[in-house]
């Protein structure tokens, strides 16, 4: 069971497991599963399901009832992705996992990726190995697939706005296909998380940063669902935009106090001139 850490580790970096949130993806989930434990064996998978209309959670406990490494957390109602993770975080947390996973249920994430991912946290010198690895589109070797061009615009867009506000290198800090080490989540105070869709992404993505944490990120191919429909709204879209623009405007006000501060300090430290 998932207490149990009898599992061995998944390509090296601990006893992983991949959070997958659900909301009407019954078509699509069990052939996500699949590839997932052909692609890392190991791994365990957690759906959190927030009491899809179509049965995705009952589906998920049948599948959950035959393959001990898969588990379902049942929630009373759609709250945001944001929410969700932030529970199935808790929910790995206190099982004792060393990796948890980011992914979706949409097949737009390919499993078939998550052993790169992996190896990111564990490849390098001591003290040199990542502490978060996003699977990026937009990096060398990133590459998207069947999506609507107004789609990728808005996602390159958010990305650079996002870069530029946050002064941070990262690429594709909207991405959804991550992996953390447990010191990471237990680190930051997910209690204060109220983002959510793309927005959430940034915004773990930036406190890891901020928190001295190692972020990088590895090439991944991002292929639009082939069932149900795209939980991107317009209200997601504006959401990510005013919460990125207000900690881009708390980051430039924090670094001219502090510019602020070091110039009294100097001009203070310098002799009188007669």
């Amino acid at each position: 069971m998932a207490d149990q850490r009898d599992d061995g580790d998944a390509e090296g970096a601990g006893l992983t497991i991949v959070v997958i949130p659900t909301y009407d993806e019954r078509a699509s989930l069990p052939t996500v599963l699949h590839r997932l434990h052909e692609a890392v064996p190991d791994a365990h998978a957690l759906v959190v399901d927030d009491d899809s209309p179509d049965g995705t959670g009952q589906l998920a406990a049948a599948l959950a009832a035959t393959d001990s490494r898969v588990h379902v957390l049942h929630r009373p109602a759609k709250s945001g992705l944001g929410a969700a993770y932030v529970a199935g975080f808790r929910w790995a947390l206190q099982r004792g996992y060393d990796v948890v996973v980011e992914m979706d249920a949409d097949g737009s994430h390919a499993p078939e990726d998550l052993p790169r991912i992996l190896a990111a946290l564990t490849d390098g010198p001591p003290g040199t190995a990542a502490d978060v690895v996003l699977g990026s589109r937009y990096v060398p070797g990133g590459r998207v697939v069947n999506w609507a061009r107004y789609r990728e615009w808005i996602s390159r867009g958010g990305n650079y706005y996002s870069r530029m506000a946050l002064g941070v290198r990262i690429h594709d800090i909207t991405g959804g296909f991550r992996a953390y080490r447990r010191d990471v989540l237990a680190g930051l105070d997910l209690s204060t998380v109220a983002s959510q869709g793309y927005c959430f992404q940034v915004d773990l993505a930036w406190r890891s940063v901020r928190a001295g944490f190692t972020v990088v990120e590895v090439p991944i191919t991002f292929t639009e669902r082939e069932h149900g429909q795209s939980k991107m709204t317009s209200a997601i879209v504006l959401e990510a935009l005013w919460r990125v623009t207000v900690w881009g405007v708390r980051r430039c006000a924090s670094n001219l106090r502090r510019q602020s501060d070091t110039d009294s300090t100097s001009n203070a430290t310098q002799p009188s001139q007669l």
